[in-house]
């Protein structure tokens, strides 16, 4: 039993560490729906559509993605969760995967219809905290409202 629980402690430590980067994308879809405090059965429709529609997730199946985004969730609960969370993200991306995880979270936040404040300036955090340039988010944010 304690070496269980050691085990499970170190997976933990190792997880908050480092991430691929099928689950820093997991990860910043979790974060966007979470970012209103509601995460809508749309937004979850939405993520999980985009793992089983896009090559970069080709080797994800649902319960990688029911983990991933239980682990995303546990990092979030701390006070300093977020700064957590899009530090791993930063950390696990190229910098081309940071503009598709940058639409990605376009995509979430446009799920349910309407943005909320919350879910604006967590779009600005993760376009600032992923160094995706303006003009390029600005074509983003384009693309996923038409």
């Amino acid at each position: 039993m304690r070496q269980q629980a050691a085990v499970q402690a170190g997976e933990k430590s190792a997880m908050a560490s480092t991430i691929n980067h099928q689950s820093a994308l997991i990860y910043v879809m979790v974060t966007m729906s979470a970012a209103d405090s509601v995460m809508r059965d749309r937004e979850f429709r939405t993520i999980g559509g985009i793992v089983e529609s896009l090559p970069v997730f080709e080797e994800v199946n649902r319960d990688a993605l029911v983990a991933a985004a239980e682990d995303c969730v546990s990092l979030l609960e701390p006070e300093d969760g977020l700064d957590a969370v899009l530090g791993l993200v930063k950390e696990a991306l190229s910098p081309a995967l940071c503009e598709t995880a940058y639409a990605l979270a376009c995509e979430v936040a446009a799920a349910d219809g309407t943005l909320e404040q919350e879910e604006l300036r967590l779009l600005e955090l993760i376009r600032h905290e992923l160094d995706v340039d303006r003009l390029h988010a600005a074509a983003i944010e384009r693309g996923v409202r038409a």
